[in-house]
């Protein structure tokens, strides 16, 4: 295909396209440095303004205080399911909140290093929803796990736990696409292939007084206090992702900051829902007083049917829909940098479709 097509895929998904062009006019030469980006030490005067800008804009956005460190990892979201108990679990127990299949792997992951207390799962009602948490948390445990927003199944939580325990978030598939305030956390960690930047980076807040407790089997490259002390380089980090990040950063604050992005992130899930709930052949799956903004999964009811929505969605320039097998039919995943012209575009495409049916 010789256009650009609207990308609807949950991870790697679609990047702000006047930021892949900035990345195309400074692949070979940034700046009037003489080289690549993907060329530099990390230890080099022109990287440490890269990395510290890509900070500077990452706080600014999520208005991060000073009492927090930033940090950024290898990995993705997943190598920090082993990070957090090795990090936090100084009495040897945490609570998680079982609402999707990453809550599940983070609390499995947390179970070989400590005890862990299932407060509340959706899992057997295949996490159309997001579990009833109130009057189950722990008293004693080192922290609170939850996903914020699961990209599977659509949900999200609409309102935060609050208890004793630091509360830890995984917040891959919404961080800078709904507003938070991070003084509520202790951790918020993200894979950055979704609103972030490209695949390959974790970006870290961690509360600093939560910082210096690490296990002693921690590695160092997952020892938190250890990475902030060395400014996320004890080795040389995703040097390339950081760039972009800070790019796509850069983006987000023309749009008017998470604030901004948010309203049209709404809008977006509005416009989509909306045809959904009034469609007689499409339905969303997730409840409704949970759904996602970011991601919305959708069915027939009938896999023939799911398949050829599938197929003609494609001819159309709509891609990357197809549904986890876990839930089945299609999902549309409309992070920040899905235009709104995309989610027109796919609705379109299903009155189209269901007005042949």
């Amino acid at each position: 295909m010789s256009e650009r097509v609207y990308n609807f895929s949950p991870g790697p998904s679609m990047l702000p396209l006047p930021v892949l062009e900035k990345v195309k006019a400074q692949l070979p030469l940034y700046a009037e440095t003489g080289m690549s980006v993907m060329e530099m030490s990390h230890r080099s005067n022109m990287y440490l303004d890269i990395i510290h800008d890509a900070e500077a804009r990452f706080r600014a956005l999520m208005h991060i205080p000073e009492n927090y460190a930033v940090l950024f990892m290898h990995g993705g979201a997943t190598m920090q399911f082993a990070s957090i108990p090795m990090n936090l679990m100084v009495k040897g127990q945490a609570d998680y909140i079982d609402s999707g299949n990453f809550a599940h792997g983070a609390a499995g992951e947390a179970a070989k290093y400590g005890k862990v207390n299932i407060v509340a799962s959706s899992r057997e009602d295949n996490y159309t929803y997001i579990p009833d948490w109130e009057g189950k948390l722990d008293a004693d445990a080192d922290y609170l796990h939850i996903t914020t927003n699961n990209t599977i199944y659509g949900t999200h939580f609409t309102k935060l736990p609050e208890g004793p325990a630091p509360l830890v978030a995984d917040m891959s598939s919404n961080i800078l696409g709904e507003v938070y305030d991070v003084n509520k956390f202790g951790v918020i960690y993200a894979g950055a292939q979704k609103n972030i930047g490209p695949a390959g980076l974790c970006i870290m807040i961690i509360r600093k007084d939560l910082l210096g407790h690490a296990s002693p089997i921690c590695p160092k490259l997952l020892n938190w206090a250890t990475q902030a002390d060395n400014e996320s380089m004890i080795n040389t980090p995703n040097t390339f992702a950081i760039y972009v990040a800070g790019l796509c950063m850069e983006w987000l604050q023309q749009q008017g900051g998470v604030e901004g992005i948010e309203k049209v992130n709404q809008e977006k899930a509005a416009l989509l829902y909306d045809y959904l709930d009034n469609s007689k052949l499409f339905k969303a799956t997730a409840q409704k007083e949970f759904r996602s903004i970011m991601n919305v999964p959708f069915i027939t009811g009938d896999k023939e049917k799911d398949a050829a929505f599938i197929k003609f969605a494609a001819s159309k320039g709509l891609v990357n829909i197809k549904g986890h097998r876990s839930v089945g039919g299609m999902r549309a995943s409309i992070y920040n940098a899905m235009p709104m012209e995309g989610v027109q575009a796919l609705v379109a495409a299903l009155k189209e479709f269901e007005a042949k049916e």
